[in-house]
């Protein structure tokens, strides 16, 4: 399922209305029993209800679930806001259909006619949806400042009231939703880390938009799912070898670093290259040895950083770089070396890209490379960004600029590609926000681009298999205990 912008969502309204067809009103009953039916299965039926409403739609949509609500015996308290203009005609439709019912209506227009809300009590956002375009201001802010004062949980349908769908809301006035039921699809709002306090669980519910819509657009963004992944994922061959499956190099470690190399070496063999060679300091080859017998070493003649390289790379499929190699001067001449002499698609991640930043070596990356920065190395990378869009814009940007694919970390991981793509992963998890993550995803990309991947394609599946191995090790160990080893150790699961 795509990542739709607010203009894409209204279209989407639209042509399932058309082509369907459906009236908007029966459109919008539909949307209402796909909440109610969330509530009866997470077991809010029966309860006490304030739902709060403005006068468009999704207002409308919450008038229908009021409805529906009273229907089962629910106590239910509607507030609208009065602004003294009618609201639109299926807002009226269904106010008229609530008037039939046991709910209680209120209109109000002012601070002293705010509520007070008894504790039991569940609040329901319908005040603003998708088509915000504006911050609320005014009476509305000031009631979504006491709702979000109440204490009580809020359930918010289809967006919390305040938050823009595809541009940065920050510093506007915003509920905080406990859940957000959100229709059909997920949106760019629910991606970014600094939504995270409005939006709670985001619920997607199937409300029956038509799916011949999505073959007329060109997403917003991807969503990486399941489904997405099957379509890029290749069986090996029955009659496939070890040189099938690429010659990946690393380029890994420094004195007290070592377990950066480690962690990156044994995620890419389990991602399935080949064969692997590192290139670490002298003083890591016995630890290299005995915690990765399946790699070959090419040690450094440093004992302590990786300082010189055999120029002959051209038996590499792909070469990985960054992972607790310091910023040391003659790692930093290393790494220029190997721009120079190489030029097929690398995979770079910590220290590379900071001493990328550093040196501003940014036009000598080979083209098709893979950069895996979290924030902030990406601001070290790209400058500072006021709001997670702006960061996503110039990840976009610079991806295109430079042919790269850049892959800007984060709960839902953003990747962007030379085209100009934009891609959200849905797996992964906060137990995952501990040391060596990184190098893992780095050990990962990199294992997959020797196996002939194209380098998004790759990155894709790398980052999905990633999330889904700490997935799999939250459920069976917890978030909390996750450590990097275990996202390796269950990798393995994710494939069967």
């Amino acid at each position: 399922m795509p990542v739709l912008s607010a203009q894409q969502i209204r279209a989407w309204d639209e042509y399932t209305m058309q082509h369907e067809p459906i009236a908007s009103i029966d459109l919008m009953e539909r949307a209402a029993g796909s909440c109610f039916q969330w509530l009866q299965k997470n077991h809010y039926i029966p309860k006490s209800f304030s739902v709060f409403c403005g006068k468009g739609n999704n207002g409308g949509d919450g008038l229908a679930l009021a409805r529906m609500l009273s229907s089962q015996e629910c106590k239910v308290v509607v507030y609208i806001l009065e602004f003294g203009h009618k609201g639109t005609d299926d807002f009226q439709l269904n106010l008229g259909r609530l008037h039939k019912t046991e709910a209680d209506i209120k209109f109000i227009q002012s601070e002293e006619q705010l509520p007070t809300i008894a504790k039991d009590e569940i609040i329901l956002d319908a005040l603003l949806g998708s088509g915000l375009n504006r911050p609320i201001e005014g009476f509305t802010s000031q009631v979504v400042d006491h709702i979000n004062k109440c204490g009580n949980p809020i359930i918010s349908i289809d967006i919390p009231s305040g938050l823009f769908v595809d541009r940065s809301s920050k510093g506007n006035q915003i509920v905080k939703a406990r859940h957000t039921l959100a229709f059909q699809c997920q949106k760019p709002a629910f991606m970014v880390a600094e939504n995270a306090a409005f939006i709670g669980q985001v619920h997607i519910l199937d409300i029956g938009l038509h799916p011949g819509f999505l073959d007329t657009i060109q997403p917003a963004f991807q969503w990486v799912d399941k489904n997405f992944i099957d379509r890029i994922h290749k069986p090996r061959n029955a009659f496939s070898h070890k040189g099938t499956h690429g010659h990946s190099l690393l380029i890994a470690g420094s004195f007290g670093k070592m377990g950066a190399a480690i962690l990156c070496a044994r995620a890419c063999l389990r991602g399935g290259t080949g064969l692997l060679t590192l290139h670490i300091p002298r003083s890591g080859l016995q630890i290299l040895q005995i915690a990765v017998p399946e790699a070959m070493c090419d040690p450094d003649s440093n004992e302590n950083i990786n300082q010189s390289i055999n120029p002959d790379l051209k038996k590499y499929s792909v070469i990985g770089a960054g992972p607790g190699i310091g910023t040391n001067k003659p790692t930093v001449e290393l790494l220029e070396q190997v721009f120079s002499i190489y030029h097929h698609p690398m995979v770079l991640d910590a220290d590379a890209l900071n001493i990328i930043a550093e040196k501003d070596l940014i036009q000598k990356i080979p083209k098709g490379s893979v950069l895996t920065p979290h924030p902030k190395e990406f601001e070290r990378l790209f400058g500072p960004s006021e709001n997670d869009f702006e960061m996503i814009e110039k990840a976009t940007k610079h991806a295109r600029l430079h042919q790269l694919t850049i892959v800007l970390k984060g709960h839902h991981t953003f990747i962007a590609d030379p085209a100009g793509n934009g891609y959200f992963n849905s797996t992964g998890n906060a137990g995952m926000a501990t040391g060596g993550t990184g190098d893992v995803l780095t050990g990962l990309i990199t294992s997959k681009l020797a196996q002939q991947y194209e380098p998004t394609p790759a990155t894709l599946l790398a980052v999905y298999l990633h999330g889904a191995a700490g997935d799999l090790v939250a459920s069976h160990i917890s978030q909390e205990s996750m450590i990097a080893s275990d996202i390796i150790d269950h990798l393995g699961m994710i494939f069967l």
